[in-house]
């Protein structure tokens, strides 16, 4: 039995590639460690938008953390080296690994990272898509082409 989706209406062609990305940012939730936010920043005056996502990441060094865009997910990881020089007499605070991913549109790229007081800032620009306006001839009936 084939599934039925919003993305499956016949008036929407080639709009796989969205629903497979809307699948796999469903999947992508974790145990929401650690905390993010998203937000809106002020551009460079060039018309392009600005987003940040936060990351609190206290505790973790740069060397600790890596982050990648692979086919249009962008995802941190954090791993922490357990320092067994130490003696703790109790220890609350964790060294504990993470993975969050975040799914990107098109145009929208990763501008830069900064770790800063416990917070990792990746900074995203999206990008306006040129306009296009194309005019497509109708042919002469009778004649058509042959696929060679």
């Amino acid at each position: 039995m084939t599934r039925m989706t919003t993305l499956s209406n016949p008036l929407l062609l080639g709009f796989e590639e969205i629903e497979r990305l809307i699948d796999r940012a469903a999947k992508g939730g974790g145990d929401g460690y650690p905390p993010y936010n998203i937000e809106r920043v002020a551009g460079d005056g060039d018309g392009s938008a600005l987003l940040r996502i936060t990351l609190a990441v206290a505790g973790f060094s740069r060397e600790d953390l890596d982050i990648t865009l692979e086919d249009k997910q962008l995802t941190v990881r954090g791993k922490q080296q357990d320092d067994k020089t130490r003696d703790y007499v109790y220890r609350g605070i964790a060294s504990r690994q993470f993975s969050r991913t975040f799914v990107l549109a098109d145009g929208i790229e990763v501008k830069s990272a900064d770790l800063s007081n416990g917070l990792l800032a990746i900074d995203l620009q999206r990008l306006e898509p040129e306009r296009l306006v194309q005019r497509i001839e109708i042919g002469t009936p009778g004649r058509i082409k042959s696929r060679a």
